[in-house]
């Protein structure tokens, strides 16, 4: 193999041919002999020829890449889905470009701008507030896009995620019937619509039970404080709220926060305080007596929403845009929400 990029007019060299013949013949049109044809493509595979895909879109109106725009692309949940979506793509010969927002309003703008200034044929993208009219704009300009672990209320847009309410209401209903009343809750404080619909779902379970909900148990945790500052706020939160005798904790890095405080306190899980925790992780399982979690269908959010999108790219005249998917979570069971012991 060459190490130099090959480029059409090495090949025409090499197979003696036109620079017109050898792009007619990798572009498919024309036409050119078979015995050409052989020769040149021969010749392309043999030498690592690449086409440029901008170009090749700006020509063709077909890129071949897909934007991929989530949360935080290094996290194990969005790491988890980019792989699958890649895995999918790829059988239908599309690329993926990875972008993070970081939940950033002026830094997923300027990524979708970036991805739109790449002619990407389509757009996986998690929202949050800010970005409506950004994505809108994608769509009215015949770009397909899929809303993956997330939506905007009040729009149309075709989204997939986990059944974020029932989750939360079947995890908070399964302590309420393990014996503990005073449960509080722990989340971020950032404008998400799918931890609005957690925290309603933490509501909705207390209420149906016949649990008074208690405003002092619920605590939200500044979005960017960094991870000393929000462990000690988990942990005066517990300090202050020994009543509390239960606690959910709305995301993954929140509940593994969670444990380091209750260590810290020198509390017992469950005997002082059941714990749950949405969005499984190794650490659950392995962390001492074992952690009751929300598991989210991660394979079955990320498979829907690149099948939706590969539709759309292909063709599909289908109107998806009230295609609104809540795939169910499934609650594993541990240790730290075992019945209360009756004191």
């Amino acid at each position: 193999m060459m190490n130099k990029k090959i480029s059409i007019k090495d090949i025409a060299k090499l197979t003696n041919t036109s620079i017109t013949t050898v792009s007619f013949v990798l572009n498919g049109k024309g036409r050119i002999s078979k015995e050409i044809t052989k020769k040149i493509l021969e010749v392309a595979e043999k030498n690592g020829y690449e086409p440029n895909r901008m170009a090749v879109g700006l020509r063709t109106g077909v890129s071949k890449v897909i934007g991929l725009v989530v949360e935080n692309i290094g996290g194990p949940f969005f790491g988890e889905m980019a792989k699958v979506i890649e895995e999918e793509a790829d059988r239908e010969g599309y690329r993926i470009i990875y972008c993070s927002s970081d939940n950033n309003i002026q830094k997923g703008k300027d990524v979708i701008r970036m991805l739109s200034q790449q002619l990407v044929d389509g757009y996986i993208v998690t929202p949050m507030k800010g970005l409506e009219k950004d994505i809108q704009n994608l769509i009215a300009n015949e770009k397909p896009v899929i809303l993956i672990d997330g939506y905007f209320k009040g729009l149309d847009i075709p989204h997939v995620l986990v059944d974020n309410y029932s989750s939360a209401y079947n995890a908070v209903e399964h302590l309420i019937n393990a014996g503990y009343k005073k449960i509080g809750l722990v989340t971020a404080d950032i404008d998400l619509v799918q931890l609005d619909d957690r925290m309603q779902g933490y509501k909705d379970a207390l209420k149906t039970n016949g649990l008074k909900e208690n405003k002092k148990l619920i605590f939200k945790s500044p979005f960017h404080m960094d991870k000393s500052e929000a462990t000690n706020a988990i942990k005066n939160f517990i300090a202050q709220n020994k009543q509390m005798d239960a606690v959910f904790f709305t995301t993954n890095y929140l509940g593994i926060m969670g444990l380091q405080s209750i260590k810290e306190l020198g509390l017992t899980i469950p005997d002082d305080l059941a714990v749950v925790s949405f969005d499984d992780n190794e650490v659950f399982s392995l962390y001492p007596p074992g952690i009751t979690t929300i598991r989210q269908p991660t394979y079955e959010i990320a498979k829907s929403a690149i099948d939706l999108l590969l539709s759309q790219i292909s063709g599909d005249k289908h109107d998806i845009s009230k295609v609104k998917l809540r795939i169910p979570s499934k609650l594993i069971e541990r240790s730290s929400t075992a019945i209360k012991k009756q004191v």
